[in-house]
């Protein structure tokens, strides 16, 4: 058994030498030295989900509703229900982070859901979409889009994104928000 063994290793030293493997690559890939990484290895940004802040919507911002021309709404922004052209809800959000040597750049995500109400028919909608970062009472970032969503039949299920949100100065306490906004069309 012990000729078994000694031909067994000398035919796999053999397949190592036709190989062409010596004992400097064999030593050094078993070497307990860390590899070093590329600069691009270095440079790659990394995701950091742990610190990235999550995205809340306001009160009053999760729900937009589009009337017929010339119909009058009351304070509460309600309308006769039978001109209500269509509804857009956000219903959920969600973040991704990733820290680069600029600060913490979060890509926004929302999904929102549209539905044509009795005086609505298919077509291409705008909803002015904000995101907003504070840090307390501090305004970080705040950006309305122009989101055009087509609606072929009643109603549809759209995602909004939002990449390249540069946050220099994020804490603990940074909050994200995403909501439609009727508000003036400015960015800051």
């Amino acid at each position: 058994m012990s000729g078994q063994i000694v031909r067994l290793f000398s035919s796999l030293a053999v397949v190592a030498l036709a190989a062409g493997c010596n004992t400097s690559e064999l030593t050094s890939s078993f070497s307990s030295k860390p590899k070093v990484e590329s600069v691009d290895a270095v440079e790659k940004p990394v995701v950091v989900q742990g610190a990235c802040p999550q995205v809340y919507l306001r009160e009053g911002t999760a729900i937009y509703r589009q009337y017929a021309k010339g119909t009058k709404k009351d304070p509460a922004g309600m309308a006769d229900p039978e001109k209500l052209v269509m509804q857009a809800t956000i219903d959920q959000t969600t973040r991704q982070c990733v820290q680069t040597a600029e600060g913490l750049k979060v890509t926004v995500v929302a999904r929102v859901r549209v539905v044509l109400g009795p005086a609505g028919a298919p077509g291409t909608f705008n909803l002015p979409i904000r995101v907003a970062a504070t840090d307390g009472d501090t305004t970080l970032y705040s950006e309305l889009s122009q989101f055009h969503v087509s609606l072929a039949q009643g109603s549809g299920q759209f995602i909004f994104t939002k990449p390249d949100v540069l946050l220099t100065s994020a804490s603990g306490l940074t909050r994200m928000f995403a909501g439609i906004d009727e508000g003036p069309y400015n960015t800051k």
